[in-house]
């Protein structure tokens, strides 16, 4: 396995920036429909807080490279 380039993280925050942006307004929508759909709820937030935790590693990743550059 190689190490990622900063062009490759780069790359993954912008496409996972985008899911994230879709799921944040899906959690939204059906938040305002509370209680209907309040099921799918806990499974939402933890996709969205998931693909978050995951935008903030790469920036923490991409930080640590850019610093040693």
């Amino acid at each position: 396995m190689t190490t990622p380039t900063a062009t490759d993280l780069q790359a993954q925050i912008k496409r996972l920036n985008s899911k994230a942006g879709q799921l944040k307004m899906d959690l939204h929508d059906l938040a305002e429909g509370l209680p209907t759909d309040y099921d799918r709820l806990i499974e939402a937030a933890t996709t969205t807080y998931e693909i978050y935790h995951q935008i903030h590693q790469l920036k923490q990743q991409l930080k640590q490279l850019e610093a040693l550059a």
